[in-house]
């Protein structure tokens, strides 16, 4: 008889945003004149750069003639797209990244959550609480037992180093869902430990290109030894809008040789290569215009973000984020409806009293609860109508 992983049953009933997305069609179809402003899930509004569309164009007609189709490619990525990445995210930035260190995926999340098959089930995993839900989903699924170090106000949202030992550690800066940063002081500590602990390191820059701040790491390996402990992943999702279309990469140093050639092999058997058309398009970021036009691009959500902390800290909450993160961080009242959390109780108002939606912090963790976050990933339009939408009700919240 079939048996199932009864790791699966160890997970909440469904995803976060799941939960979120089922509330707001209940209230939406309860009301339909409302109009709903989204600020909760991390998704894009401004379309992609026009170098980006004119590579992807040029790539749909290559594969229209015989001379120039492609079929399958190479499952780790084109040498086109790798030779980009290692130029341009790494050797300019002082980091020697050879093209076989990296490896194109269709986003982040993918990789972020898959890397686990490389690994034993007996590693012990330390988690940073508030997290991507990712993280703590795909290792609860593989039955690994995870201990979290909680981030808060206190320690200004940087995590402790474990007083136990763990052997993989997954960080996120900048952070997803708080919006913080860390300095290269702070993770180097968390370097040291690792090559004192011989543990690895799974480093999350999805939003490294969003860094304001002269001082604050892009890669992990801008610190000495970090290639002996850590992998790197990044995304074109929130860089250049990429999330409908799909694509990242991750690298796996040379010094890790042995998890480089795992992860090799993994893809090579689970994993058919992101697509030509998608890596074209992923290619034309780094070119000079493409270059401005995802800067641009970056400069707008940032403006959103500005626009979104002020508003909030002149309204009396205490905020974070929002300065080198396109995410909003807030602390909400301590007030719960009977048998709801303060976070999910802001929730329930904010989308009846302001039609506002945004994600109850306790969702990324239990150290997450009374807090609240909001992306400046929206329309600018719907953003200013959204903060004074909350202002207008904030005395009710």
């Amino acid at each position: 008889m079939a048996t199932i992983n009864e790791n699966f049953l160890k997970l909440e009933s469904s995803y976060l945003f799941s939960t979120i997305a089922k509330k707001v069609n209940a209230y939406k179809e309860a009301n339909p004149d409302k109009k709903i402003i989204r600020l909760g899930i991390g998704d894009v509004t401004q379309p992609l750069a026009p170098a980006v569309i004119e590579a992807m164009h040029k790539a749909v007609d290559e594969l229209s003639t015989e001379s120039t189709f492609r079929g399958y490619g190479p499952e780790q990525g084109y040498d086109f797209l790798r030779k980009a990445i290692a130029e341009n995210d790494f050797i300019k930035r002082g980091i020697n990244i050879n093209i076989d260190e990296v490896f194109v995926n269709d986003g982040a999340k993918s990789d972020t959550g898959n890397i686990g098959d490389i690994f034993s089930t007996d590693n012990i995993v330390c988690l940073t609480d508030p997290v991507y839900p990712v993280y703590m989903d795909s290792n609860t699924m593989a039955g690994r037992k995870i201990i979290y170090s909680p981030c808060n106000a206190e320690n200004n949202f940087v995590a402790a180093l474990p007083k136990e030992h763990v052997d993989i550690i997954y960080l996120c800066y900048p952070n997803n869902p708080t919006g913080t940063v860390i300095t290269r002081d702070q993770l180097k500590k968390w370097v040291d430990y690792a090559l004192a602990n011989q543990a690895i390191i799974l480093y999350d820059a999805a939003y490294e290109a969003y860094i304001q701040e002269e001082n604050i790491p892009h890669s992990i390996y801008e610190i000495e030894g970090a290639k002996k402990c850590a992998i790197e992943f990044h995304s074109y999702s929130k860089t250049a809008g990429f999330t409908g279309v799909r694509c990242g990469y991750t690298i796996v140093p040379k010094e890790l040789d042995t998890l480089r050639s795992l992860w090799l092999r993994r893809q090579t058997t689970k994993f058919n290569g992101t697509s030509y058309i998608q890596q074209r398009a992923a290619e034309a970021i780094y070119s000079e215009e493409g270059k401005k036009q995802v800067k641009k691009t970056i400069q707008y959500y940032m403006e959103n973000a500005r626009l979104m902390r002020e508003t909030f800290a002149s309204m009396g909450f205490d905020v974070y984020g929002g300065v080198n993160a396109p995410y909003i961080w807030i602390k909400v009242p301590e007030v719960a409806q009977e048998g709801v959390s303060s976070s999910w109780s802001f929730f329930d108002k904010l989308l009846t009293l302001a039609n506002v939606v945004g994600t109850p912090g306790v969702g990324f963790g239990a150290a997450g609860e009374g807090y609240f976050r909001f992306t400046a990933f929206g329309k600018r339009e719907d953003c200013i109508e959204a903060l004074e939408r909350i202002k207008a009700v904030k005395d009710l919240l």
